[in-house]
Order: structure tokens, then sequence, then C-alpha cells
């Protein structure tokens, strides 16, 4: 078994910077140059592109304007690995990353070699120096480069989806045993606090703690399994208009959507693609791969609803295991459990900010913030998320067509 938790407590800033560093160099090792370097749609990203991009952050961000003498190793690598900081400068455009062949893999790997020695020097100044701003910096560029080992996955299983072959991304073992039964948890709402609670690190959208009130509410036991969804599909769920929201519903035709991301029709059943290369649908598994729309629609079929993230915050977030270590050899739901952290889990909340939020100066606000509209909250983390990268007040946000995150659901309903 390769697995790959948190660094445990006390590890130095050093030592942790190093293994968040090396993880994303591990999950990049399985790839050819040619892997690496193709995207497959505008939301996907080259795997080539995630490693430089992460190691600009950390050289834009702190080694340029905080270590004295620190020399840029390719200047044009600000243009071309820029996400969306309009602060910082000019960028490529996001749709034609894959364009970008040179540089190559060696080429950003020697990239990663240089701004690392870099780090080196600049963390141990800055702990020397105290310089507490500087060092939380550090640690968001850590938990940036989690997201993006994430993301990293995410896309790649997208490339290969493509590739009439189906390859694997890496030899993985199956799910263990049958779902959890499936149960409510209820709620008497009542005035709650959410957010996150000032201990350990956390992204600015998840602050500040504040209260809201809730009416009394029940929340699955465990999410959707890809048995009830088949269930829905077989019930003409993707043709009953009555299910779905009107953007969801026209979506639905323009896609031709029947069934969730990487199923596809195998005899009487069906098959979906996964890291691991193609295989059954097995109907205890945790569905995923569908998007809000979808999810949506499965819950007004079941005569239930998708939870507010408050709701799910105080009644299914306190079973998120943040530790839980990334294990490479189970790079997909698996049916074992039943709580949060095999699927991220959709949200019926818009992606707005909490009352009082204000984004950081400079350009690092830009993080955030920005993109508070036309998102969708999930919550919970997914098999495929670094150890130690989540926690209760966690939230993602992805568009609500959005099917190639690993993606599911947890059914509410009002009490």
């Amino acid at each position: 078994m390769t697995t790959f938790a948190a660094p445990p407590v006390g590890v130095s800033l050093a030592d942790r910077y190093g293994a968040v560093r090396d993880l994303t160099e591990t999950l990049a090792s399985p790839l050819s140059p040619e892997d690496q370097t193709v995207q497959s749609m505008p939301d996907v990203s080259p795997t080539k592109w995630h490693r430089a991009h992460t190691t600009w952050f950390f050289e834009t961000f702190l080694l340029s304007p905080r270590l004295a003498g620190y020399r840029e190793r390719c200047p044009e690598y600000g243009y071309l690995f820029n996400s969306y900081y309009e602060a910082v400068g000019a960028r490529h455009p996001r749709a034609a990353r894959g364009v970008i062949t040179r540089p190559g893999i060696e080429e950003v790997a020697a990239y990663r070699r240089h701004v690392d020695d870099a780090m080196a020097e600049l963390v141990d100044r800055l702990q020397r120096d105290a310089r507490a701003d500087a060092l939380d910096l550090v640690e968001l560029g850590m938990h940036h480069e989690q997201q993006h080992q994430e993301l990293l996955l995410m896309d790649i299983k997208h490339v290969l989806s493509q590739n009439p072959t189906r390859p694997a991304y890496r030899d993985g073992s199956r799910s263990r045993g049958p779902a959890p039964a499936a149960g409510w948890v209820e709620h008497p709402g009542g005035v709650v606090d959410v957010g996150h609670a000032g201990d350990g690190f956390a992204f600015d959208n998840e602050s500040p703690r504040h209260p809201v009130l809730l009416v009394p509410f029940a929340v699955a036991t465990r999410t959707v399994t890809c048995g009830e969804w088949q269930a829905f599909v077989d019930d003409g769920g993707y043709r009953r208009p009555d299910l779905w929201l009107s953007d969801g519903w026209h979506t639905v035709q323009a896609e031709g959507w029947e069934a969730p991301l990487y199923w596809s029709r195998d005899g009487d059943g069906w098959e979906v693609f996964t890291l691991a290369g193609p295989k059954r649908v097995d109907a205890d598994e945790p569905v995923c791969h569908v998007s809000l729309y979808e999810a949506d629609a499965f819950a007004r079929w079941a005569g239930a609803r998708l939870p507010t993230e408050a709701e799910w915050e105080v009644a299914v977030g306190p079973d998120v295991d943040g530790g839980r270590p990334l294990d490479l050899d189970r790079l997909h739901p698996t049916s074992d459990g039943g709580g949060p952290g095999q699927v991220w889990e959709w949200t019926g909340s818009a992606y707005l900010a909490y009352p009082g939020f204000r984004p950081a100066a400079g350009a690092v606000g830009e993080y955030n913030g920005k993109f508070m509209s036309n998102q969708h909250v999930l919550r919970g983390g997914c098999c495929v998320t670094p150890g130690g990268h989540t926690r209760p007040s966690y939230r993602n946000f992805f568009p609500p067509s959005a099917r190639w995150p690993f993606t599911g659901l947890r059914l509410a309903r009002d009490l």
C-alpha cells in the first residue's frame, strides 16, 4: 500500500514544505512527457503546468519580494504559469495551456529544484527572524500546492479517459464490502456558529466565524451510491424535465448526458473509467462525477434536497477526517465507511462571502474572493485529496455544470 499522510505535529516547516513538494513529483512520476503536456478540455490543466504553476507561486509571492539576491530561473515563466492573478501581470490563456510544449518536463523539474533550493534559505531566514506574515504565506503556498495535487489527479483522469485504449494512471485495489445501510440523522436547528474556529490553517473564505439560524432538518448518514443512481437512470431521470433546474435541463440536452461522467454502457449494465482503468460500476460505491444539476435532480427524484453548507458543517462536518492519508492504491471512491471524504459533496448553497469577509490586501487577495459568483459550495474532501488538507469548515467550489472533479452528494430533508 502506497500512502502519503500529513506530517505529524512537531515536524519543521522546512520538512513539511519538502514533503508537499515531493508528493507533487510522486504524483507526476507515472506520466510520460506526452501525458504531462495534453490539455483535454479548457477546465483541465496539463500536469506539467500544475508542477510549474505551484512553483511560480512560491517564486512570485515569496522569493522575488523577500529573498535578497534571488534571480528568476526564466523571466518568461511569469507569463506562462500565472493562473489568474491580474495584479501580477499578463498570462497565457487558460484554454491554451496544452500548446506550451516548452519548457519540457525536465526543465520544469529543474525550475522546481531552483525554487526549492531558494525556499530552503528563505524559510530558514524567516523562522530566525520570526516573520509570521511571511511564514503564513508559506503555509498558504503549501495548501495551494495540495489543491493542485488533487487537481493534477482529476485532470489526468480526464486526459486518459479521452484515449481510445483507456489506459490506467496506475493499478489500484477495488472497493471493500457493501455500502452502509442508509439512514438519517436529525438536527433540531436553532442558531449555530459556522466557519473556521481559528485553530490551525484555513483559507480566507472560511472566515469569519458567524451565527446562522437553521430550521429542523435531517441529513443522510452516507452519500448516494451508484446503485441508487442507476435506479434514477432506469426511471428516466435524465429524460424528465420536471426534475431539473432550467439551466440543468438545458445542459442535459445540449451535452447529451444520460449518466455520470466516465460511465458507459456495458451490455445490460454500466462500466466506469477510473484512474486504475475501466471497471464495472459497483452498486455499493459512492456515485462520483456528477454535477450540481444532476445532484439537485436526483434529490428531487428521491423526495429530498441537498443540504445547505451550514447544515452540512454542523451535521456532517464533525466526522471529517482531515488526517486521512492519500492512498495511491485507492484513487477511486470506496464503499467502506460511509463518512465524508470519498467524494466532494455538493451543497445547495451558492458560493458567497461570509458576513464580514474581507480579502487579503494585494495580489494574494485574488485567491478566493473574486470567484464568489456562479459557483456552488462542496464540502468534505474526496479520495484524491491529500492528507491534512481538509477540515469541517473547508469550502470548495465549482460551477454547477462541473463533472470532472470527484463530486457526489448526500441527501437532506426538512423536518
